[in-house]
């Protein structure tokens, strides 16, 4: 899968070289689909993050939206004067003090005209530019012989599934980001909780800092360690149900850095089972579960936030328990399934 998505890129990035559209980064392996665990046993989809770079002359300008609970922003594009830059590398001209430059791009394909509503980076249309391109560059790969390709709906991502001749299927969904910094967190194309998420706002993403994180407890923990078998068994059982799966992945990440790690190991299955649900049970009696990457002491030195995550107070994620008594008792419901 990755690889396949890495030859997607490769034709992308060469055919828009030299234009005024967003550059392509290294796709990033997330989810449960890469971390090693799925709600699903069959039809799991391999997702992945594919980082965004302003194009030559535009910068990319993060304004914060806020709505609870997670941070959203708006992506601005704008023009950035490059006259010293390009003085020193000798190589183009400035789009803003250039007459030919300007005139240029005013004529030309350009990431203000095709991919952003009142210059804020438009996630629909930034979506169906790349399912468009996936179509364009299939039959340019050598997959294309022994594998059949189709693109479906999405209005935030890119979803695809990929048959091979023998009949084995893979579902692939590309998300889209924009990096914050240097640090792991990425304002990314997911829809938020919400029952709508406008086209021009981007939540923050920690699903990079996710990946690091199980990379990092792996490294650490026994082979025969089942921490995600744990994780597996929990999300299979809440399929179909409002309870948030992120819920438990959140109540699980908690225990493995409060816990040792040799306590995951063959033969205490049930006992780590139980240890999650008195925890979520205690949250949710509590009306208050702290969110892993925000405020928490106890999170990997290489997990690398912002600077507004690191010196942030916890960050409650049962707020809407607290605010919406009905919700509270579902919540109590589903947990009872579990």
């Amino acid at each position: 899968v990755k690889k396949l998505v890495e030859k997607f890129i490769a034709l992308f990035n060469n055919n828009i070289f030299n234009t005024c559209y967003p550059v392509l980064g290294k796709a990033i392996e997330v989810g449960s689909g890469f971390e090693g665990w799925s709600p699903s046993e069959k039809d799991i989809t391999y997702r992945l993050l594919v980082p965004l770079k302003p194009p030559r002359g535009h910068i990319f300008h993060l304004e914060p939206c806020p709505m609870w609970p997670m941070r959203n922003f708006r992506i601005g594009v704008k023009f950035v004067c490059t006259c010293e830059r390009e003085r020193l590398t000798g190589e183009t001209r400035c789009f803003l003090h250039d007459p030919k430059e300007d005139q240029s791009r005013k004529e030309c394909p350009n990431i203000l005209q095709d991919l952003c509503s009142d210059s804020y980076l438009d996630v629909q249309k930034v979506a169906e530019w790349f399912q468009k391109m996936v179509k364009r560059f299939w039959k340019d790969l050598p997959e294309s012989f022994a594998h059949q390709l189709m693109v479906l709906p999405s209005n935030r991502s890119c979803k695809f599934q990929v048959l091979q001749r023998w009949k084995k299927r893979f579902l692939i969904e590309l998300m889209f980001g924009v990096q914050e910094g240097d640090s792991d967190i990425f304002l990314s194309s997911e829809n938020t909780e919400a029952a709508y998420t406008p086209r021009t706002l981007w939540p923050e993403s920690y699903a990079v800092a996710e990946m690091k994180f199980f990379r990092f407890i792996a490294r650490q923990a026994q082979p025969d360690s089942f921490h995600l078998r744990c994780l597996q068994l929990c999300a299979q059982h809440l399929l179909g149900r409002d309870f948030y799966t992120y819920t438990v992945k959140t109540v699980v990440m908690h225990l493995l850095t409060t816990m040792p790690l040799s306590d995951w190991r063959k033969g205490s299955l049930l006992d780590r089972l139980e240890d999650i649900m008195q925890y979520l049970q205690r949250r949710l009696r509590k009306r208050y579960l702290n969110h892993f990457f925000v405020g928490n002491a106890n999170l990997p030195d290489e997990i690398i936030l912002p600077l507004e995550l690191r010196m942030a107070g916890p960050l409650n994620m049962f707020q809407h328990l607290v605010d919406y008594p009905d919700a509270h008792q579902k919540a109590w419901i589903d947990f009872a399934v579990l």
